[in-house]
């Protein structure tokens, strides 16, 4: 007899990896401070959270997370956790094309600051060079 599928569990899964990524957009660029390698894959997270939030599309997770909600029976409970704390983060009330531009902007302009940060003080390079 084959497992049953815990989609509420997943779907938190699949919601804390989405919460992940969008922290790794916003904030990665500190992590290339440390780990270089990851530079260009963190650019190519930010370029795809601005895009979502400049066209208006729908991130491929947010589907996938209704789907498996919906297959857990429907709505959240009062008692998850995640879904109470960490959905609105997310998913936040009076989201408009506004908004989401805004967002867009917020999140290419922390990452500018943070890769000017990271040119300025990478190894070899000073102010005085540039003169």
């Amino acid at each position: 007899m084959p497992m049953p599928i815990p989609y509420r569990q997943v779907a938190n899964l699949i919601l804390l990896l989405h919460i992940g990524f969008v922290l790794f957009a916003v904030l990665g660029g500190l992590l290339a401070l440390r780990w270089r390698r990851l530079l260009w894959i963190h650019i190519a997270a930010v370029i795809w959270a601005a895009a979502v939030e400049f066209f208006g599309w729908i991130c491929p997770l947010t589907p996938l997370e209704n789907w498996l909600h919906n297959r857990a029976g429907g709505g959240n409970y009062p008692g998850d956790f995640i879904a109470h704390y960490l959905v609105p983060i997310i998913y936040p009330e009076g989201l408009t094309r506004e908004v989401q531009i805004a967002l867009g902007v917020f999140v290419l302009l922390i990452n500018i600051v943070i890769y000017g940060w990271i040119y300025t003080t990478r190894p070899g390079h000073s102010a005085r060079q540039n003169r």
